[in-house]
């Protein structure tokens, strides 16, 4: 769906043979590497689960069957299935191998590999190549996936108008889950919180048993904007929900562990978020492990958390560590040139506040306070996003404008962390009349 991050290095067993893959270095260009993508794509697959059987069945049955591009699309979207369900997504990686296998397989490019691919290059981060490919869709098929995913990448390149735009298609077509999931994310990113909330129960109703893993996911995004309007009891019962439908859903104990930590229960914080970042060990999870065990007592237990974000961050998800450096106020230089770099890929909210919050560690306030208005164009209500530009705006002596935006950082405090609230209140003392 939305935001999934990649981790950049991973190997797939094929042959007999180790063969390590870094995202966005298979730039399949020629026969011989269609045809090597089928060898990997089909390689024994280890695995105990249900979905790991499926994805043998499918291997089993595309092999028998070479000719058939039914069960290697299938087999793709298990691959896909399996990135979400394990948090890897070196099964993306995967996904876009069996989709160029079923091109090599036949005289050329279907609808439905180029979808499968597209998909999978937008969960790679490489969100130019899969505009191409939803451009073609949408204009030679134009079913409402296609234009589900051309939204996805248009969005991630900061294009929200041309990304409502798809998704109203997608809605007008097939209004599911996903459609009222991606507008829902539109709707916030613009600043209409109750316009999500109202999308995102429309989305978890729409929702099917089949597909648990997706009700999960809407109900935690639907938890979270509950969270940010203060109907903490509501969004407690929607993750009760999501876990119930997935149990240990990395995401649902992220934000679970986050309104413990927000009322001050950091102990038990802890539990949910080690058990989170067990799952999904990136950045993002890590971070908040840290904070929580800083406020449970257990420093040493944080900084060993850190020194795995620090030794991993710049791989596993280089925008958030950026912000997480320049939070804490290390390593300015390489939090700028991180966020630089993932502004060459994605250009939305997000990335602009990471790369004016970097700018103001590297002490270059006027091209932060630049990228801050960037980042606040579109009107997203974000206690971060705030919190960075009343800071920017303190830096620079700016006091009227500093007031207003830390003001409205402290009405939603409660989604900042406990060292992004400290920082909030040191700046806010300077404005105390």
């Amino acid at each position: 769906m939305i935001d999934r991050y990649p981790i950049l290095v991973f190997r797939c067993v094929a042959l007999g043979l180790t063969i390590l893959w870094l995202s966005g270095c298979s730039q399949s260009n020629s026969d011989a590497q269609e045809s090597e993508s089928c060898e990997i794509a089909l390689a024994p697959h280890a695995g105990q689960g249900r979905l790991d059987g499926q994805i043998r069945q499918a291997q089993e049955k595309a092999s028998q069957a070479p000719h058939s591009r039914e069960h290697l699309e299938r087999l793709g979207w298990l691959y896909v299935s399996k990135a979400r369900q394990s948090y890897d997504p070196g099964f993306f990686k995967l996904a876009e191998l069996s989709a160029l296998c079923i091109d090599a397989k036949g005289s050329g490019t279907t609808p439905a590999s180029l979808l499968l691919r597209g998909h999978a290059l937008h969960n790679l981060h490489r969100f130019q190549e899969a505009e191409k490919l939803a451009r073609t869709l949408t204009s030679q098929r134009g079913l409402a996936y296609d234009f589900g995913l051309l939204g996805d990448v248009l969005m991630e390149q900061g294009r929200l108008r041309e990304a409502g735009e798809a998704y109203q298609r997608m809605v007008d077509m097939k209004p599911d889950l996903r459609a009222y999931s991606r507008a829902a994310h539109i709707r916030w990113l613009k600043g209409d919180l109750e316009g999500a909330i109202a999308l995102l129960r429309m989305s978890t109703q729409a929702g099917s048993a089949r597909d648990p893993e997706s009700v999960a996911w809407a109900l935690t995004r639907l938890a979270t904007h509950e969270f940010q309007v203060g109907a903490t009891e509501d969004a407690q019962h929607a993750l009760a929900r999501a876990l119930s439908l997935q149990a240990d859903y990395a995401p649902a104990l992220l934000l679970r562990g986050r309104l413990l930590l927000a009322s001050g229960q950091a102990a038990q914080a802890v539990e949910d978020l080690t058990l989170a970042a067990d799952l999904n060990p990136l950045p993002e999870y890590r971070w908040v492990l840290s904070e929580a065990l800083r406020e449970a007592g257990r420093p040493e237990d944080a900084g060993a958390v850190e020194a795995a974000i620090q030794s991993k961050g710049a791989s596993e998800d280089p925008r958030t560590f950026s912000v997480f450096l320049a939070t804490q106020g290390k390593d300015p230089q390489t939090a700028l040139k991180l966020a630089q770099e993932e502004l060459a890929a994605r250009q939305d909210v997000f990335t602009f506040d990471a790369l004016a919050w970097a700018l103001r560690a590297a002490g270059r306030l006027e091209d932060a306070r630049s990228a801050i208005q960037s980042a606040l164009a579109e009107g997203t209500r974000d206690a971060r996003l705030f919190l960075h530009a009343g800071a920017i705006a303190s830096d620079q002596g700016n006091r009227q404008e500093a007031r207003d935006w830390l003001g409205q950082a402290e009405a939603i405090r409660h989604m900042l962390l406990p060292s992004e609230k400290r920082l909030l209140e040191s700046l806010s003392t300077e404005f105390t009349d």
